[in-house]
């Protein structure tokens, strides 16, 4: 108990300081188009995002990151990982994610023993508003991720302003308070020249959006050196195809 204690404290004196350094400008703050753009997700609210098999835990990881850099508009992103996320996947790596364009020092990373502290240090790092987005990376089943704990979620990214996003592997879809749902796994890519492997690729599948709306799957690649999510090919504009339905969509 005084462990977590101390590392909560700690979590807390690493915000204040970020805080100093790069206050939040309100005018950053903004929400989705009205037409829908899974590059462009509601800000302040809270996203769930489910991969399709335990396989697909790095499009998740990957989509959520993307998202998140999208939602943060430079402040900083606190990416926590539950410790079976970190054993089955590993730590993030600072070079590959400036590889991917994302600058490591944009990202503070926490490490949490179970869903509590998972949760924990997420509300935590909404209440500053030096962050514009946290990604929670959980594994497995926990009756800590309940309806309660979704409001809970979704009710400090309103009132912080940061954007949340819910990374669940190996779990079902629950009821919850957020905004959407998605159910993400890996595509197939094109080779480059030489036979040289192509940019990753997601299946990005809308399985349900507060309101409600049509279910869709986008497939897209992140292009680094523009910031975001591109369509393959034609570099253009995300096309979305009909969706699948996923194990995602079978929860309300």
């Amino acid at each position: 108990m005084e462990n977590k204690k101390s590392d909560m404290e700690a979590l807390r004196r690493r915000l204040a300081t970020l805080e100093r350094r790069a206050p939040w400008d309100a005018g950053l703050q903004g929400r989705a188009d009205a037409a829908f753009d899974p590059t462009q997700l509601g800000s302040g609210v809270l996203h769930d995002l489910y991969a399709e098999s335990v396989a697909d835990a790095a499009a998740l990881n990957a989509f959520a990151l993307g998202c998140a850099v999208r939602a943060a508009r430079g402040r900083t992103i606190v990416w926590t990982l539950q410790s079976m996320a970190l054993h089955e996947g590993g730590d993030p790596y600072g070079p590959g994610l400036n590889e991917l364009g994302v600058d490591p020092g944009q990202v503070l990373l926490v490490r949490t023993t179970d869903a509590t502290a998972l949760l924990g240090v997420g509300e935590e790092a909404l209440a500053s508003p030096a962050v514009g987005a946290v990604v929670l990376s959980a594994w497995g089943e926990a009756k800590a991720f309940s309806l309660t704990a979704s409001r809970r979620l979704s009710m400090a990214a309103r009132g912080g302003g940061g954007t949340v996003f819910m990374a669940r592997v190996s779990a079902e879809p629950a009821t919850s308070a957020a905004e959407t749902r998605w159910s993400l796994r890996s595509a197939p890519s094109d080779p480059l020249e030489a036979d040289a492997p192509g940019r990753p690729r997601i299946a990005a599948t809308l399985t349900r959006r507060r309101g409600g709306g049509a279910l869709q799957t986008w497939i897209m690649e992140w292009d680094r050196d523009a910031g975001s999510f591109i369509l393959p090919q034609a570099r253009g504009r995300l096309v979305p195809l009909p969706a699948h339905r996923p194990a995602g969509a079978r929860a309300a």
